[in-house]
């Protein structure tokens, strides 16, 4: 069997998931599904650092075919619309884990039909790891058949795609998982009872074609997630601080804060009405 062909099985599909008799809780470690969607507030970080740690946890259990590299090279595409990058920001180089970090390309989209054009081009990419993607709302251009269209792209080529919804509703979707994510208080570290926790979530699976729907919080810890699960939201108080893009560096590493929404342009709009950048160990290499 060729390695294209085992990329291509490694996603499992609607007819695959539908099947499976055994419907099992979510839990961390299983491997990623082919598309999945993650609601959130636009005016904390919360959607994008539940996505990045998701996408890292199904990444790092991924199950590696015989005669594949031992360390998976792929770059990781990030695609955001202009008025996402408004609501939160850019992910901060520095502050992403270090087996990401010098191969993360961020495409900023002027349009949410541009967005869905990368995000489409990127899953259909078998040398991109995994996609994550932010819209706003719940535009026009993403309709059902717009969101079979990425489910399908990314089944058939082995892609993950984990897209993040800011302040949208709970329309008609083919995605595989569909979370409800908030910020949770961080649990106090352990050396410096003073110091900032780590990013922790309440995460609520209300969709899911494998699993039941269930509640969890999610936090990471020396690189792995960890799931508690939970039987109730709590309410919103001081503890839920709002968190930007700037807190993703604490999705494997310390956090490091950074001004939110005030990176220079990332360079020339492309024909399809994004720009795309490289975020090399030099700095940002834009590619036009």
């Amino acid at each position: 069997m060729s390695r294209s062909a085992m990329i291509q099985d490694s996603l499992p599909t609607a007819a695959q998931l539908a099947s499976d008799a055994t419907s099992q809780r979510w839990q961390p470690g299983l491997d990623a599904v082919a598309q999945s969607e993650i609601f959130a507030s636009g005016r904390e970080g919360s959607g994008a650092g539940a996505a990045l740690a998701l996408a890292l946890d199904a990444w790092r259990h991924r199950v590696r075919e015989e005669g594949e590299e031992a360390e998976d090279r792929r770059a990781v595409v990030w695609v955001q619309t202009r008025a996402a990058v408004k609501r939160g920001g850019r992910p901060f180089r520095a502050g992403l884990p270090q087996e990401i970090r010098h191969r993360l390309i961020h495409v900023l989209a002027e349009k949410d039909e541009d967005a869905l054009f990368a995000l489409e081009e990127a899953v259909r990419c078998r040398d991109i790891a995994f996609v994550i993607g932010e819209i706003v709302g719940s535009p026009r251009a993403l309709d059902f058949t717009a969101s079979r269209r990425l489910t399908l792209a990314a089944e058939k080529y082995g892609v993950p795609l984990t897209l993040v919804r800011l302040e949208g509703t709970r329309d008609l979707s083919s995605a595989r998982q569909r979370w409800a994510v908030q910020a949770a208080p961080s649990a106090r570290p352990k050396w410096n009872r003073q110091a900032p926790g780590a990013p922790a979530w309440q995460a609520e699976l209300f969709r899911a074609r494998k699993h039941p729907p269930g509640l969890w919080r999610l936090s990471e810890d020396a690189k792995a997630l960890v799931a508690e699960r939970e039987t109730s939201l709590p309410a919103g108080g001081e503890d839920t601080k709002a968190r930007s893009h700037s807190d993703l560096a604490g999705v494997g590493e310390g956090r490091t804060k950074v001004p939110n929404g005030k990176s220079p342009s990332p360079g020339p709009v492309s024909s399809f009405g994004a720009s795309v950048a490289i975020l090399s160990p030099d700095g940002e290499r834009v590619l036009g």
